[in-house]
């Protein structure tokens, strides 16, 4: 079995899969890879499944020695990567020669970067997924980000032996997936506590992600929401891109390691089609909202997962 090395993790760098569905009765969340549009491609590009386990890396990435060598790509926003001191392109499949060094450093672009292996990067599942869920300290390495001299463990291939062939992803490809800044939602189950004036605040003007937010939630900055017909009401469960309104009148887009339940009304629910431009997202980057129907919100979820599907996305 090949090992990684953690020669330094980064700001933030989590074990992450597509997540553990199911759970939320018990107050887990389903937690996984915060943009899985870009853990999925990331997979393909290496050729394991599209739910193996891969890293997140969160603004800063880490660096990682790779005694054995491999096959990796990075996927996600531009971390300015080397393999050694080559410079290493995202989006793109490549061979790591036996103790090569990969360094992973800040972002450019958006909020997170992937580094997936082919094989996959092997931990004990807990309910079923690799991911690792920070606040409840389950999955991925004792359930904690990665640390300085910890070891990873690469599965072994789905098909051993074969030749590396270098894969990248279809400019057009990237063009229809990359994130977006203008979010759009569709209405919440309280969406009809907002007035009027309230509704027009919320879809006029632009919102500013704050230094607070995390894989919890992404709490926004801006013109505050008033016009609520009450202002409380019984904790009820909640879903992944639920916009909640505070008791101050702003919004906060509950993200992939959310709670399960939450008293505040919510206006809306980011589409899942919109979910991985949230975790690009970064602190002081700037959204607004659009409102769609639902049939709308199905036809745009079709319509990435036909991409996603695709045989043209991937080149060889």
């Amino acid at each position: 079995m090949k090992l990684i090395e953690v020669r330094a993790p980064g700001l933030l760098t989590t074990v992450q899969d597509p997540g553990r569905e199911g759970f939320g009765p018990l107050g887990v969340s389903a937690s996984g890879a915060a943009d899985l549009v870009a853990l999925r491609i990331g997979n393909r590009l290496v050729g394991n499944d599209e739910d193996a386990a891969g890293l997140e890396m969160t603004l800063l990435g880490g660096t990682f020695y790779f005694p054995d060598g491999g096959v990796i790509a990075l996927a996600g926003s531009n971390f300015c990567a080397k393999l050694d001191d080559a410079p290493l392109a995202g989006w793109t499949s490549a061979a790591v020669k036996a103790r090569q060094t990969l360094t992973v450093g800040a972002t450019n672009s958006g909020a997170r970067c992937y580094l997936c292996v082919e094989g996959g990067i092997e931990v004990r599942r807990v309910m079923g997924s690799a991911s690792t869920h920070l606040l409840s300290g389950l999955g991925g390495v004792e359930g904690r980000a990665l640390r300085k001299g910890d070891v990873l463990y690469v599965a072994a291939p789905k098909q051993a032996f074969r030749t590396f062939r270098r894969r990248t992803v279809n400019g057009r490809g990237l063009e229809k997936l990359k994130p977006r800044k203008l979010l759009r939602v569709t209405d919440g189950p309280q969406s009809d506590w907002f007035r009027e004036e309230a509704k027009r605040v919320f879809y006029g003007n632009t919102f500013r992600v704050t230094e607070e937010s995390n894989r919890m939630g992404v709490r926004l900055d801006g013109a505050a929401l008033t016009g609520t017909e009450t202002g409380e009401m019984i904790s009820e469960g909640v879903s992944l891109g639920t916009v909640q309104i505070t008791a101050g009148g702003l919004p906060i887009i509950l993200f992939v390691e959310q709670q399960t339940t939450g008293g505040y009304p919510k206006i809306a629910n980011v589409i899942a089609a919109d979910m991985h431009s949230v975790g690009q997202l970064r602190p002081r980057d700037e959204i607004r909202f659009e409102r769609v129907e639902m049939h709308a919100a199905v036809a745009l979820l079709e319509e990435q997962e036909k991409w996603l599907c695709s045989k043209e996305l991937i080149l060889e």
